[in-house]
């Protein structure tokens, strides 16, 4: 799945905590994410106050995950269902060592 389908897809299916993503459709959705954070903290760095505060494009990116972020979830839940694990391993990145333990069944 090339890029911009990724990031339908995860789009299309912002809340589908059924199915499968694959390897690629994930990293995609990674690596959008990534992008969008970096493109919007220089954006937002560029029109920050000279004192050091932020103006009211600030609250840009944190508008953008919490919007996003039941669709950060669901395609990290349909990535853990195409390795053939429960979705509920997700809740195993609030320990520290379990995120390892993620990234590893995501690659």
């Amino acid at each position: 799945m090339n890029y911009i389908n990724s990031v339908k897809s995860g789009f299309k299916k912002y809340a589908t905590f059924s199915g499968r993503a694959a390897r690629s459709e994930y990293w995609n959705w990674v690596l959008f994410n990534f992008v969008f954070s970096i493109i919007t903290s220089f954006w937002i760095r560029s029109f920050s106050c000279p004192d050091g505060r932020y103006n009211r494009f600030s609250s840009l990116e944190y508008h953008f995950y919490v919007v996003n972020i039941l669709t950060i979830v669901a395609v990290a839940v349909r990535r853990l269902h195409d390795v053939d694990y429960k979705g509920w391993w997700l809740l195993i990145s609030l320990t520290g060592i379990g995120i390892i333990l993620l990234l590893i069944w995501f690659a």
